[in-house]
């Protein structure tokens, strides 16, 4: 299995800080860094690669480290070592400072890159994520639900995978407004979660979410992230998010110290895909004010 679908993009391996990165890159101009959610891939950002090239911008998707066509080493799933990842790409592209855009987990490691590396993220776009202090305060929701479910040993790894990997399918339809995913999106959903070893790397992200809280290095993480974020933020959510509600997500602009602007997409988890169009109309305007 591979995640290097065609298209107009060019594929490539990127070395980071010990670490190679698989990504999607389409256009030249300023640097928009693209970081996909559970339990996808680069693949999640096919659409908006297109339209930022056509608009300048040159768009890297990646494959978060432990998905996809990326390395899948044995630790670094924790909130800090992702920031990392995004910062020394970002330095590994050639690049000074980026965009940053990301959707469910790889919002939380924007968030995180905001902070814990402020130089080289120039603006951020958080998609279906809240500030991860928010998250922490937010009432019990569908997504925390999954991720208390996923601190068992192994079986959520089999589960995910069984039969075609149709669980990871089923979040997506359960998470999604009406009519989404399309069949190509799910059939690449399902490939990459199948890919060896990335099951499992990818519920480690959720499992040190939970089992950090009480620790030093939790404890050292949410003293962290107290920090005010200094770049420009634009936060996107879909209206009808049954994994995160938008409740649960507002007030994220009170760890904003920059301009901060919310907007509602009539979607579900996945208004990059579900509603490309209207996502696309609120991202480069906004890019380019």
């Amino acid at each position: 299995m591979t995640t290097e679908l065609p298209g107009p993009w060019t594929h490539r391996d990127i070395s980071a800080r010990g670490t190679r990165f698989h990504a999607a890159e389409l256009g030249e101009g300023p640097l928009v860094l693209l970081l996909h959610g559970f339990p996808e891939s680069w693949w999640s950002w096919h659409r908006q690669l297109v339209v930022l090239a056509e608009a300048g911008y040159r768009a890297v998707a990646v494959d978060l480290r432990g998905y996809g066509g990326s390395d899948k080493p044995p630790r670094g799933y924790d909130l800090v070592t992702l920031a990392g990842d995004a910062a020394g790409l970002i330095r590994a592209l050639g690049e000074a400072n980026a965009v940053v855009v990301g959707h469910d987990w790889g919002g939380l490691v924007a968030w995180s890159t905001a902070v814990y590396h402020p130089k080289v993220v120039q603006r951020l776009v958080a998609v279906s994520a809240p500030h991860p202090l928010r998250l922490r305060q937010s009432p019990w929701t569908n997504w925390m639900a999954h991720t208390a479910l996923y601190q068992l040993p192994m079986w959520p790894e089999r589960d995910l995978v069984k039969d075609d990997a149709e669980r990871a399918a089923r979040l997506l339809r359960h998470w999604s407004g009406p009519g989404w995913p399309d069949a190509e999106t799910e059939r690449n959903v399902r490939d990459a979660i199948q890919i060896p070893g990335a099951a499992h790397c990818a519920l480690e992200y959720h499992r040190w979410l939970i089992r950090s809280t009480p620790r030093p290095d939790g404890i050292r993480y949410a003293h962290r992230m107290a920090a005010p974020v200094l770049a420009p933020t634009l936060h996107i959510h879909g209206l009808n998010d049954p994994a995160i509600p938008p409740y649960a997500a507002q007030g994220s602009g009170r760890y904003v110290e920059a301009p901060y602007s919310w907007k509602l997409i009539d979607a579900g988890h996945f208004p990059h895909q579900e509603r490309p169009t209207e996502f696309n109309d609120v991202l480069l305007p906004w890019l380019s004010d």
